[in-house]
């Protein structure tokens, strides 16, 4: 039954009657009809509210306005409409009724009365308040303003064919940035130059009151600019050396794929406590986040430093180049998110890389990252057994980035760091089929730094990534990635292949030290089988592990190590205590309200990921690091 049909029936049952519209028009790649201006008040950052009003031009008849829903970044249905309130519309001073689509909550209809020629809408988006109801996205210091999550657009037309005049007011005397091109500013309100809709998403917002705009790439003809915002004023110092490295980060993306699809491109960065953590690609920006140091505490603060290599990755990868499936004409389509082991895993691969080869990263960071990432996929994702990298490319809609009870069994999104080895595993195959005369480089590209300067996106599919692979060196292609792709392996042998292999032993590495202290953690995944933070608190137990078995998990909390108040301390020593011992570790716990004691009858001390040089094989990964 259409779903009309169904409404119109149920209404008549219940006793009342909705009026009848027809379904949702399908997109045509057709200009919409005139420019909607839309204007959003960004000043209420006491409420956290934006106010938003849309003058659209229409024509009489049925139309439906629909709220973006499917975002890219996000590869999944999360289009905050619960957070959108006081929906009006009006044409030449009278109110004009609307009803939300009773088969798509993100769809609203309305008939336009004869004669009107402009529909004024206005509604609010009250973004949260707290972490709890989703990031937060205004704060005293600064906001982000993402289109998405203030904008309707008409349906039947394909986003890109529908153009919009954005203007934004901010409070008194702060800055901002975006990819959008200024028109004119008078006072706190800025206007922007006409853009079409998919574009206009793809232009997000950073504005506050403590910013420095730095130019990453001086006199060339396509600017780079990183734009930073603080909470402290202090905080905007940039060193030498770290301007150094976000410069050379430009130089290292630029030899690497020998073209760019981008007249100017922004990062924006947001150093704050309080604004909600953020990692999105765009074409011309990307949004970042990091911890308040950045820049002020250079030599501690590397932990994270690959966010912006991994965004600027995004550019050619995933924005310029992507899935036919992960592409659709409007934000209300669904998109099939298979390609992701490419989109995010082949990035996550070159964000880490390229971190190493500008100096974001020295090398030995790099290494221990990578012993980290090995150890996941040796030890810590026993729901390799059931599940495969690909099946983890619906995670986005299955889970839609909500913590999980036992994410080493479940997985979440492990196209990222399985995808990631997945590709040095095909690096150190070229490396070996060419004698290292080819790699992953010359895929990238081949693949990604094609049609310098242009901008509209180029998609693809599997069968244009075997024949990249294919054209750089003839090789079973298909089959070596979907065995890895589909299967069942141990993905960390992919470090092998690069000449390297994983090892144990009882000194943590100064990046297992430095994601200890950022996190506030103790991480003792590969002894016990958890991770726990300041307080006791369980952040993840491993599935199967001796503290699995004993019967420990997620949602307990530590409070006593061997009859001796909780500590990180106490715990390391009971673990290296019980090396060599007959005696369990004795923990007690709180569970709810209740308390009890779990033995663990482990003895085989602690045991940190590195790697070591495997003799006699050569060395391809110190090379793949080593800057062009």
């Amino acid at each position: 039954m259409n779903k009309h049909v169904f409404a119109a029936a149920l209404s008549s049952v219940m006793g009342f009657m909705l009026p009848a519209f027809a379904d949702v028009p399908n997109p045509t790649d057709t200009p919409y009809s005139g420019t909607i201006k839309i204007a959003v008040d960004a000043t209420d950052l006491a409420h956290r509210i934006f106010k938003i009003n849309e003058t659209i031009p229409v024509n009489a008849g049925e139309m439906t306005l629909l709220y973006p829903q499917w975002i890219p970044g996000h590869h999944s249905p999360v289009g905050p409409i619960s957070q959108l309130a006081g929906l009006k519309m009006s044409a030449k001073g009278k109110v004009i009724e609307w009803q939300r689509d009773p088969g798509n909550v993100y769809a609203f209809n309305l008939k336009v009365p004869k004669g009107v020629r402009e529909l004024h809408v206005e509604y609010q988006f009250l973004s949260p308040q707290s972490s709890e109801q989703g990031r937060v996205m205004m704060t005293p210091e600064m906001l982000n303003l993402q289109w998405n999550t203030v904008a309707l657009y008409p349906a039947g037309h394909y986003s890109r064919k529908i153009k919009f005049q954005p203007s934004v007011t901010l409070p008194k005397g702060w800055q901002f940035a975006t990819a959008l091109e200024k028109s004119s500013q008078k006072g706190n309100t800025v206007t922007f130059e006409g853009i079409d809709f998919e574009n206009l998403v793809d232009s997000p917002m950073f504005a506050g009151s403590h910013y420095k705009r730095v130019d990453l790439n001086p006199n060339a003809d396509t600017p780079v600019f990183l734009n930073v915002f603080a909470d402290k004023e202090k905080d905007l110092e940039i060193s030498a050396e770290g301007l150094t490295a976000h410069r050379e980060l430009i130089q290292q993306m630029y030899a690497l794929y020998g073209a760019h699809h981008f007249d100017h491109y922004d990062f924006l960065l947001a150093l704050t406590d309080k604004l909600g953590g953020i990692g999105m690609e765009h074409h011309r920006s990307s949004e970042n986040s990091a911890k308040e140091n950045y820049f002020t505490d250079w030599d501690k603060s590397w932990v994270g430093r690959d966010l912006l290599a991994h965004e600027f990755n995004h550019s050619w990868n995933g924005k310029y180049r992507r899935p036919d499936a992960l592409w659709t004409p409007t934000y209300n389509q669904v998109k099939e998110a298979n390609g992701l082991w490419v989109y995010e895993g082949q990035t996550q691969f070159w964000g880490q890389v390229i971190a190493a080869r500008s100096g974001l990263w020295s090398q030995e960071n790099a290494m221990d990252m990578l012993a980290r990432l090995g150890a996941t996929y040796d030890q810590g994702r026993p729901g390799m057994a059931w599940r495969n990298i690909l099946d983890t490319t619906n995670d986005p809609t299955i889970a839609q980035r909500s913590s999980l009870p036992y994410r080493s069994y479940q997985m979440s999104e492990d196209y990222y760091s399985g995808g990631e080895l997945i590709w040095f595993a095909v690096d150190a195959k070229l490396r070996e089929l060419s004698n290292n005369s080819h790699s992953l480089d010359d895929f990238a590209h081949n693949f990604f730094g094609v049609n310098p300067g242009d901008w509209n996106v180029l998609t693809y599919k599997f069968d244009d990534v075997i024949n990249t692979l294919n054209g750089i060196e003839k090789y079973q292609w298909d089959d070596f990635i979907n065995s890895r792709l589909k299967g069942h392996v141990n993905l960390s042998k992919s470090l092998e292949d690069q000449g390297w292999k994983l090892t144990y032993n009882d000194k943590a590495s100064e990046g297992i030290k430095a994601i200890e202290s950022r996190y506030k953690s103790t991480d003792l995944l590969y002894s016990l089988g958890f991770s726990v933070n300041k307080e006791g608190k369980m952040r993840d137990v491993l599935w199967d592990s001796p503290a699995f078995n004993a019967g420990l998990a997620p949602s307990m909390q530590i409070v006593a190590v061997n009859n001796t108040q909780f500590s990180a301390d106490a715990l390391k020593d009971a673990v290296t205590d019980a090396k060599g011992s007959k005696a369990p570790i004795k923990l007690l716990v709180k569970n709810f309200d209740q308390y009890s004691e779990i033995q663990i009858d482990y003895h085989d001390g602690l045991k940190y990921p590195h790697l070591e040089r495997i003799e006699g094989k050569p060395d391809y990964l110190s090379q793949l690091l080593t800057a062009r």
